[in-house]
């Protein structure tokens, strides 16, 4: 009897710790999922600059990463059923490390690729996380999809915030500043190593392929749900993409529009913690998604009209409505499924359709730029999308669940 009590009790810290060392890899994995992008903003302009790039070419550096998050993001899931979930996630880790140290070589073609190599690692991840919590925190799915964004958003603003200091206080310039990122990816990288110990992730892969397919391109919500992944995407990178040349054209110096970019973010970060938590209690979310576009309108309008002296205000209120919006989107991949399987397609969808409509709003932003010299039309373009987010999150917040076929 006392050596079954010791060895329930060893299991019970086994799996304990078991589960600590997944929660702080599922942390560095989301630290992961925007810096490597967040730091290109205000480095946007020396690069430009040094290798000769349009503000079309330049705005193709956000829309590079996105257009992989379209491409990869439906067979995320499909590889992670056959390879497990662990392994796939190491893989991914593994290839935005490369990619970042090879976007910060030299030369446009190696810039391009290591850029593209970062967006599709991210894609895999994106996906894969949702359906990842649903799997193994079940009863906790708000408050570890709140601890993820956080973490997400915490170095995200971090990224925005150092990488012009760290590009004038380095040799390497913007490329020093840029490669920085791998250090982080490569802690994650060995930080997920103790997840390929774990045949339980493929053990569960097989079960969850018996699970009857999701009918998702015949369903309205499962539409709702992607375009409004989609229009929350556009306008978030669009606005990392381009925040900073709008500020330095307004006035500010290149570190002041890099920081207030991340004071954006740092400002995001309550909001990306709480809202799961508070979304997965409520009967439905669309209180929530009208608060966030109220939020998002509010700022933009700021941004255009608004006084040079508030500019700060404006965009820390279109942050707060854009990492809301965020939130209550990866909670839609968990709330309006029935299990992880379903999660995880419901992601890949969103995802794929989402991230392909967000790749057009950095280059359709920079050209506009481009054509009209000015920022008063994008910012309209903008404006226009954050209307379309609130009808799209206003059915997408209702409580339902998408149907098996």
């Amino acid at each position: 009897m006392e050596h079954s009590t010791k060895t329930l009790r060893n299991s019970n810290s086994t799996a304990a710790e078991t589960k600590v060392f997944l929660l702080i890899g599922i942390i560095f994995i989301g630290a992961n999922l925007r810096a490597p992008l967040t730091s290109v903003g205000p480095l946007l302009s020396s690069i430009r600059e040094q290798l000769h790039l349009s503000s079309t070419a330049g705005g193709m550096l956000t829309t590079v990463p996105l257009l992989a998050f379209a491409a990869l993001s439906p067979f995320a899931a499909k590889v992670a059923n056959k390879v497990g979930m662990g392994a796939t996630l190491f893989l991914s880790l593994l290839l935005l490390t490369m990619g970042i140290f090879i976007r910060s070589t030299s030369g446009v073609g190696l810039l391009f690729i290591g850029t593209l190599f970062i967006g599709l690692a991210i894609a895999v991840c994106n996906v894969l996380l949702p359906s990842l919590i649903k799997q193994d925190f079940a009863h906790n799915v708000g408050l570890m999809t709140g601890v993820y964004a956080v973490s997400m958003n915490l170095c995200g603003a971090i990224g925005s915030g150092i990488s012009h200091p760290i590009s004038v206080a380095t040799s390497l310039g913007w490329k020093g500043a840029l490669g920085f990122w791998g250090i982080l990816s490569f802690i994650a990288l060995l930080l997920w190593l103790p997840q390929l110990k774990k045949p339980g992730y493929q053990r569960q892969a097989k079960t969850l392929k018996k699970t009857p397919s999701l009918s998702l391109w015949k369903s309205k919500l499962a539409w709702q749900i992607s375009l409004y992944m989609g229009l929350q995407s556009v306008l978030f990178y669009t606005i990392i993409a381009w925040m900073p040349d709008i500020l330095k054209e307004q006035g500010l110096t290149s570190d002041d529009a890099g920081w207030t970019l991340s004071f954006m973010q740092l400002a995001i970060i309550p909001f990306t913690f709480l809202i799961p938590i508070i979304a997965g209690k409520l009967n439905n979310q669309r209180g929530l998604v009208t608060i966030s576009g109220v939020l998002l309108c509010i700022g933009i309008i700021g941004i255009l009209y608004g006084p040079l002296s508030f500019i700060k205000l404006f965009i820390i209120s279109s942050g707060i409505g854009i990492g809301s919006a965020f939130s209550l989107a990866m909670m839609f991949f968990t709330l309006r499924t029935s299990n992880a399987k379903e999660a995880a397609e419901l992601s890949g969808m969103a995802q794929s359709l989402g991230y392909l409509l967000a790749a057009l709003g950095p280059f359709l932003f920079g050209l506009l730029h481009d054509v009209t010299h000015g920022w008063t039309i994008p910012l309209f373009l903008l404006l226009f999308f954050s209307l379309l987010l609130f009808l799209c999150g206003m059915g997408a917040g209702k409580n339902r669940v998408i149907e098996n076929s």
